[in-house]
């Protein structure tokens, strides 16, 4: 039988409800500032044990200065050093960057680290060759890489998969996974990027049929994520 893991991208309810509700959560907090792992250390020591983080990797790997999210960041990148910072770069700066992530992730017991890129990454042959270097450099086996490019093509994706072991992350109601040993969906509403987008029953029902590997993550990522969560459970426990 198929396992189908249900969450929410960040905190949507208030931490002792949110345990009760779900079983996983993806910390978003990591992807602007990280912090203190004081914070996470307590957020384990709260969470039930079966409980389940995904760590969301920091935007100083996966995002250029230009990114817009960098309003976020807590510090200060000198103008001369924005070319060493995004896009998998190998540079010391990144690599320190993945060190605060691996910390986190260590803190929170975690086994699948995410990496978001946005649309300016696309699939050229230097951002190909960055992100397989990177990959290589850091490969870790204590976790499950996760990777949602966005807008690649097919092929593309399925090579950089491939090479580095990858894990394809996908909205399912916009493109199929490629590779992997499980399903991680990320849900943004629809059609498009539509975050204030409420998935309807009829959605849910094509979102259960999406699920067709032995394990599977359904990681709800819009403003509504809450509701439409424990309405996706609902839905799961009667088709049983």
């Amino acid at each position: 039988m198929d396992i189908i893991k249900i969450g929410c991208c960040g905190w949507s309810e208030a931490h002792q409800k949110y345990y009760k509700d779900f079983g996983t959560l993806e910390v978003q907090e990591t992807f602007y500032n990280p912090g203190k792992i004081s914070k996470y250390q307590k957020w384990k020591k709260e969470a039930p044990d079966n409980f389940e983080f995904i760590v969301k990797s920091w935007q100083l790997i996966t995002h250029a200065p230009s990114s817009p999210t960098y309003r976020k960041l807590k510090i200060k990148i000198p103008k001369k050093d924005e070319k060493n910072y995004g896009f998998f770069r190998t540079t010391p700066q990144v690599l320190e960057a993945w060190k605060s992530i691996e910390e986190v992730a260590k803190a929170l017991q975690a086994k699948f680290i995410l990496f978001q890129c946005p649309s300016s990454f696309k699939p050229t042959k230097e951002n190909k060759e960055n992100i397989k270097k990177f990959i290589k450099k850091i490969k870790n086996k204590n976790y499950t890489l996760l990777w949602e490019p966005r807008e690649w093509e097919e092929k593309d994706a399925k090579e950089v998969c491939k090479e580095t072991g990858l894990v394809h992350v996908v909205d399912p109601f916009k493109i199929k996974p490629v590779e992997g040993p499980i399903n991680y969906f990320r849900l943004h509403g629809k059609p498009g990027y539509n975050l204030r987008y409420k998935y309807t029953d009829s959605d849910l029902n094509q979102l259960m049929k999406f699920c067709d590997k032995k394990t599977n993550y359904v990681m709800f990522n819009n403003i509504s994520m809450a509701e439409d969560a424990k309405r996706f459970q609902k839905l799961l426990q009667r088709s049983k």
